[in-house]
């Protein structure tokens, strides 16, 4: 084993360990429940394109290089290990940070949509964190919009000529924050206000989210950024090989 691949088997090994001091809380996003089976079913629908397409995109990435499966365990131990630490927030519902944008800047957000099912099954079966029935739902807002606009931006910012560890910062910060946007709307349309309807709900649900998902955002656009300057110093090859640093396009 290399003393790059060594250095990448390490900082999984801590994140993974890190996971044992989470603290445990009643729900992930959307708990067991909570939407009606029909939405349910829609959110569960809408998610497989991105999955089916993440599966190939994720074996054509582990084909070219090996090594590659080391950087995708390490985007999903970091979205395990910050997904699990959470503040209790709206019924039914907690804030959280999601570890996505990471995923989603190395491998785009088809990849990392995988890597978040993956995450969500676990916590829902081990950690009671969340819920199968309302999977699909939870799937769609952490692994699949929150990714996808966190990959927009980063993208775009790069276009731009943007520093590249400061478009990392906001592309995080981004996806973090549209993952709870859209879990508003979610809860909205299942839960919409006896007066005012859905709009009324929404504004009710991203203004409890608010106060505790801004800092929260916050701190997983820096932890987002260290971790990246820990693979630019030490796994340089194998970010280039993923095209995070000038290589093959994501």
């Amino acid at each position: 084993m290399s003393k790059r691949q060594r250095t990448i088997l390490t900082l999984l090994t801590v994140l993974l360990v890190a996971t044992a001091a989470a603290p445990g809380v009643s729900a992930m996003h959307i708990m067991e429940g909570y939407l009606p089976p029909a939405l349910c079913a829609v959110w569960g629908v809408v998610c497989l394109p991105f999955l089916v397409i993440g599966a190939g995109r994720i074996k054509a990435k582990v084909g070219e290089q090996n090594q590659n499966l080391l950087l995708l365990a390490l985007c999903g131990a970091f979205v395990f290990v910050i997904s699990s630490l959470k503040i209790p927030s709206v019924t039914a519902s907690c804030s959280h940070m999601t570890g996505t944008g990471l995923g989603a800047i190395l491998f785009g957000p088809a990849a990392t949509s995988v890597l978040g099912l993956i995450v969500l099954v676990f916590q829902a079966l081990l950690l009671a964190h969340g819920g199968l029935t309302t999977l699909g739902a939870n799937c769609f807002s952490m692994a699949v919009a929150g990714p996808l606009a966190a990959y927009v931006l980063y993208k775009g910012l790069q276009a731009a000529k943007v520093n590249r560890r400061v478009s990392v910062f906001l592309a995080a910060f981004l996806g973090d924050l549209f993952t709870y946007c859209v879990t508003s709307v979610q809860l909205a349309v299942a839960h919409p206000a006896p007066e005012g309807g859905v709009g009324t709900a929404l504004v009710k649900f991203l203004g409890v989210f608010a106060p505790t998902q801004l800092p929260l955002a916050v701190v997983e656009g820096i932890l987002t950024v260290v971790i990246v300057i820990a693979l630019e110093t030490y796994a340089s090859r194998e970010l280039r090989a993923v095209g995070y640093l000038g290589g093959n396009e994501i």
